[in-house]
C-alpha cells in the first residue's frame, strides 16, 4: 500500500465491509480531486455539493459524488479533457480506475462523467483483510460520478481550502453561505425519481447547527435560472420563510429518514426528526441579503 494511502486510511475506524467501501470511496474521491489540481482544473472551476461539505468542512456524513461549478459560462468546456490526469493520478497511487463520459439524451449546461473500478480488486489496494474482501459480491463496481455546471447562476463567491493528502494541494470551493444556498435550492426543488433525498434534509440540520448563514442572494439567482423565481421584485426573507414552511408542511419524513440512514453512521441523530423539527431549527437559518452579483473571489 502507497505510504499517503495508509494515511488517508488511518482516520477511519473500519470493522465491516461497509465501512472498508465507505473509506476506499472517499480515498478515491480525494485522489481525483488531487488529480483535478494537478491538470488546473480549479483555475476554472470550484468545488460545491455534499462531497465538498463533507471533505472540506466536516459534514458528518458521506456522500457519493463529486460537484463542481465552472467560475463563468463556458459552453465550450470539455471535461474529457481530464480524463487521462485523473486516471494518471488514481494509478499512481495503486488504484485501476476508468473515466467514462455520460452521454445525456437530453441537451444540459451539466457535464457528467463516471470514475468506476472493480471495488474488489480496489479494496485489495487498501489491504483489508481477505476475510473482509470475500464478503464483496463478485463483479461490484464502485461509481463517482463527476458533474461540472457549465453555465453557473451568479453571485457567489469562493475560497481556497487545502488538504494534506495524498500529498498538500488547494482546492477552489464556494463559501460556505453559498453552499448553504445551492443546497436549500436542491431543497426546495429537486426532482428525485419521486422520491424524498434524505441527505438533503440532514444537511439542513448541519448547516443549523454549524453554519446557518444563507446568501439568500445566490439562491434568487438559482431559483431564476431554475424557473422557479421569475417576478421582477427580489427574493425577501418573508418570501423565503414561506417556501421552506410550505415545503416541510409535505416532506415524507419517514421516507427521507430511510433515504439517508446508508449514509450515517449513527442512527439515533435520525431519530429526532419530525416536520415540528425541522420548522423550529429552520428559525435558525440566518438570511444574508446582498446585492452581489457575480464573480468569485
Amino acid at each position: 500500500m502507497h505510504e499517503a494511502v495508509r494515511q488517508m486510511l488511518a482516520k477511519y475506524s473500519c470493522e465491516r465491509v461497509e465501512d472498508y467501501a465507505q473509506a476506499l470511496r472517499e480515498i478515491l474521491q480525494e485522489i481525483a480531486l488531487f488529480g483535478l489540481w494537478r491538470a488546473k482544473f480549479f483555475d476554472k472551476a470550484a468545488f460545491y455539493g455534499g462531497t465538498a461539505l463533507r471533505i472540506l468542512y466536516g459534514l458528518d456524513r458521506f456522500s457519493e459524488d463529486l460537484d463542481f461549478s465552472l467560475l463563468q459560462p463556458a459552453p465550450d468546456f470539455h471535461l474529457e479533457r481530464y480524463s487521462v490526469a485523473l486516471e494518471k493520478e488514481l494509478a499512481a497511487f495503486g488504484f485501476t480506475v476508468r473515466v467514462e463520459l455520460k452521454n445525456k439524451a437530453v441537451t444540459s449546461a451539466v457535464q457528467s462523467a463516471f470514475l468506476k473500478a472493480d471495488t474488489t480488486n480496489e479494496l485489495l489496494v487498501i489491504e483489508p483483510g481477505e476475510e473482509i474482501v470475500q464478503q464483496l459480491p463478485a463483479g461490484k463496481m464502485i461509481r463517482i460520478k463527476i458533474e461540472v455546471d457549465t453555465d453557473p447562476p451568479a453571485g457567489f463567491t469562493t475560497e481556497n481550502k487545502y488538504l494534506l493528502l495524498p500529498v498538500p494541494f488547494g482546492i477552489r470551493s464556494y463559501v460556505l453561505p453559498d453552499l448553504f444556498a445551492g443546497k436549500m435550492h436542491a431543497l426546495l426543488y429537486r426532482k428525485w425519481k419521486n422520491r424524498v433525498k434524505g441527505r438533503d434534509w440532514y444537511d439542513l440540520v448541519w448547516y443549523c447547527s454549524h453554519h446557518p448563514t444563507l446568501n439568500l442572494a445566490h439562491l434568487e439567482q438559482r431559483m431564476r435560472q431554475s424557473g422557479h423565481w421569475t417576478k421582477a421584485e427580489s427574493l425577501d426573507q418573508a418570501r423565503f420563510r414561506e417556501l421552506l414552511a410550505t415545503r416541510i408542511s409535505t416532506l415524507d419524513v419517514d421516507q427521507a429518514r430511510q433515504e439517508v440512514a446508508a449514509f450515517v453512521t449513527d442512527q439515533r441523530a435520525l431519530e429526532i426528526w419530525s416536520r415540528d423539527f425541522f420548522t423550529a431549527i429552520a428559525e435558525r437559518i440566518v438570511l444574508q441579503s446582498d446585492n452581489f452579483q457575480g464573480g468569485v473571489l
